[in-house]
């Protein structure tokens, strides 16, 4: 299975957290997964943060160095992700989530999340 992590559970894999659900942990342990982490998680985290939001309390680039450690492919946003939100319905508001949701489309790949509205996009997105 081809996997693109939802930011809250690429912070929960990458920190070791017990928040990160045992559905979750045993997919990214599975060999025969690739497992995908967006550009646009790492642009989340770093607005986030700034923020000061109690959700997002990650420096960037110390995430950046975990992610490169931790085997998991960088997926880029293209032109191509960005104008795929257009066709999204609007069930979410996150700017952040629907460009995952695009390029879970455009990929494709399955949207590994833990927030059970983006089920509403279809079937690539699969809630733990």
């Amino acid at each position: 299975m081809r996997i693109l992590l939802d930011t809250h559970l690429l912070l929960w894999s990458v920190a070791s957290s017990r928040r990160l659900p045992k559905q979750a942990r045993a997919l990214l342990l599975d060999a025969a997964n690739e497992v995908f982490y967006s550009a646009a998680s790492v642009w989340e985290v770093a607005i986030k943060s700034a923020l000061r939001r109690s959700d997002f309390r990650v420096d960037p680039t110390v995430l950046v160095r975990a992610l490169v450690q931790s085997g998991f492919a960088e997926l880029p946003v293209s032109a191509a992700h960005a104008a795929g939100v257009a066709r999204l319905p609007v069930i979410h508001r996150d700017p952040f989530d629907r460009l995952l949701v695009a390029q879970s489309v455009a990929e494709p790949l399955t949207l590994l999340t833990n927030d059970a509205m983006l089920a509403r996009y279809g079937p690539l997105v699969q809630v733990v």
